[in-house]
């Protein structure tokens, strides 16, 4: 964080005294020092607000707040309501099957509650309070300065546009991935440049005319719109060297070059199954002559039939290691020591960190995307970040480019934005 220079103290000569000195807005009140992330229990999501707000230097003053959704029973097949109908009608249900025959119907077998931090690496994180978070804010405003908010996912967006509805001065709203409509709800809307595919040619001529109004985004991007390539994430140059140094005794030694593999889980726009687990296996084999080791990891998403076949195939074989799945987590370790990546289409989040390392990336899958991961696999491949993986690679010939840095990028328009606000971060 950049050190703030401090104006020199008025004279006596019948110069204004400087703003600073007289306090104008209060004690630390221009400076932004804190954040509330509010996470929608979706890890990629959270992951998001946290990559920003690392990049902004607020890592270690921040507050994670979890917007969660009614589960079980019938709760299931309402998840396309707004959360806070969907919160209401569940209560009112709750109330009256309470103690009737129909109340497992309801509610299902177990409690909803929100979990712990341990997916986003933090200790605990609390049930989003839309009222405790305004309280505090401006409460504190004075002597704590502004609140920077920071919201991702389609459940938070009603949070995080109500709190800057009511206290616009204390804070500073930024929402991430395009909430679809009414924009000027926020400060600054955070979202990758595929999310307007639907306004290219391209993406024109994939919606049926009579379809292109209910379509969104309708509008191309505003000043408030910051765009990106991938997704926000925690990977950042710090990180890699606190994971290197942490994974050293385990992955250092291991015979060179290092392929990691990171296998997701099909998503409704890239659609797969064990097929490409078969084209995956056939294609490593074809490869590991020119790699020292390969480590595989799965996803929470990965069909278990997906890593059924890929196990069975790879179990014991001296090169390749399996993670099965237990704590500790070996992400963090793998993208700080890795040689070279292979990543299935289907993960915008795991692509966007190892694009970040600068080092070779391989993707499989990218001819089962359509819609805007289409056009994300388009533009990877435009920059030179990513290469098709083949099976045809020599995995120790290594090739490099710019490494994507969105957070970074992000984070510069934010102290932007905020600075013409008359505050600093």
């Amino acid at each position: 964080m950049r050190p703030i220079r401090l104006p020199e103290p008025p004279g006596v000569d019948g110069m204004e005294t400087p703003e600073i000195f007289t306090g104008g807005g209060g004690g630390g009140a221009t400076v932004v020092r804190r954040a509330v992330l509010i996470g929608n229990g979706s890890p990629g999501a959270e992951n998001q607000c946290l990559g920003l707000a690392r990049a902004l230097g607020l890592a270690d003053n921040l507050t994670l707040y979890r917007v969660t959704r009614p589960k079980g029973g019938i709760n299931e097949w309402l998840h396309f309501l707004p959360i806070s109908l969907h919160k209401f009608i569940d209560q009112v249900l709750r109330q009256f099957f309470r103690d009737t025959r129909f109340a497992i119907v309801v509610q299902g077998r177990k409690p909803y509650r929100v979990m712990n931090g341990g997916s986003v690496g933090l200790s605990s994180i609390l049930e989003a309070d839309v009222k405790k978070i305004v309280t505090v804010a401006r409460d504190t405003y004075e002597k704590e300065g502004p609140t920077l908010i920071v919201a991702c996912g389609w459940d938070t967006i009603s949070y995080s546009s109500f709190i800057r509805k009511v206290a616009s001065d204390n804070v500073f709203v930024i929402q991430i991935q395009h909430p679809r409509s009414r924009l000027d709800r926020f400060d600054l809307v955070v979202t990758p440049r595929h999310d307007y595919y639907a306004l290219t040619a391209s993406g024109q001529q994939e919606i049926p005319r009579l379809f292109r109004r209910w379509i969104t985004p309708q509008e191309p991007p505003g000043s408030n719109v910051v765009l990106t390539i991938g997704a926000l994430h925690q990977a950042d140059s710090a990180a890699l060297r606190l994971a290197a140094i942490t994974w050293h005794d385990e992955l250092a030694p291991l015979p060179k070059p290092l392929l990691i593999v990171n296998i997701g889980g099909p998503t409704r726009n890239c659609n797969y199954g064990v097929q490409l687990a078969k084209q995956l296996i056939t294609s490593l084999y074809n490869v590991l002559d020119s790699c020292g080791s390969v480590r595989i990891s799965f996803s929470r998403r990965t069909p278990w039939k997906v890593s059924e076949i890929v196990c069975k195939e790879f179990a014991g074989h001296p090169k390749v290691y399996i993670w099965n799945g237990e704590e500790p987590n070996p992400h963090m370790g793998h993208l700080a020591w890795a040689d070279a990546f292979v990543i299935t289409a289907d993960s915008i989040s795991m692509l966007s960190e190892a694009c970040s390392t600068g080092k070779p990336v391989y993707v499989i899958g990218t001819e089962h995307c359509k819609w805007k991961f289409s056009a994300f696999h388009r533009t990877l491949r435009e920059r030179g970040v990513v290469r098709p993986f083949t099976g045809l690679e020599d995995i120790s010939n290594s090739w490099s480019y710019p490494p994507l840095n969105d957070a970074i990028e992000v984070a510069a328009r934010v102290r932007e934005v905020i600075a013409e606000r008359g505050w600093t971060m």
